[in-house]
């Protein structure tokens, strides 16, 4: 009977032995694997910075806008834009483009001489692009002036065609040069035909 008894305790000390390592390696595991999981959300493992979206975002009304520009002749104390409650929930932002856009008209002796604004509900980065690129921008649009027939700016429609084909070339600058575009619309300030 005192053998029985000796090597009973040799057996289970042997058996905690396995199961306390197999447990710790079981702990290290999941250490090891949350730790690899949280490196690689946080962007530090596996590429995750390169794939953010740094695209600018669409801006509330009432949200702060952290690429705004800096308004022009804004005093100290001058009170804040105010959005009202209705329409879009998004604040427009504007940009008008320097100089006027004169052009000939596909297929036809008469000019174009447009004057020309577009809208942005996204951050003031589709602002300062617009700025960085107008001269790009300004080639793209006399060529889709320049390729309008006569037809087009005699009636609403073919004036609302022109906007959309002007809108289309303006964010197909800005997404070449910076990979987004986010214009939403184009404006005539002056239009005149001769």
């Amino acid at each position: 009977m005192s053998s029985e008894k000796a090597e009973k305790p040799a057996k289970s000390g042997k058996g905690k032995g396995v199961m306390m390592m197999a447990v710790m390696a079981l702990v290290m595991l999941g250490i090891g694997g949350g730790g690899a999981f949280a490196l690689f959300k946080m962007g530090i493992i596996g590429g995750a910075a390169a794939h953010q979206d740094n695209s600018p975002k669409l801006v509330r009304k009432g949200d702060v806008d952290p690429y705004a520009p800096k308004a022009e002749g804004a005093k100290d104390g001058a009170p804040a834009d105010v959005d009202g409650d209705g329409g879009s929930p998004f604040r427009t932002s504007y940009f008008s483009f320097s100089d006027d856009f004169t052009s000939n008209l596909r297929d036809s002796q008469s000019l174009i001489q447009v004057s020309i604004a577009c809208s942005t509900h996204h951050d003031g980065r589709v602002l300062m692009w617009l700025k960085k690129h107008e001269l790009a921008i300004r080639s793209e649009m006399l060529a889709v002036l320049a390729d309008t027939p006569e037809e087009d700016i005699n009636s609403m429609a073919g004036k609302e065609r022109l906007q959309k084909r002007l809108t289309v070339a303006i964010n197909k600058v800005l997404v070449d040069a910076e990979g987004f575009g986010g214009v939403d619309a184009v404006y005539f300030k002056t239009f005149l035909v001769q």
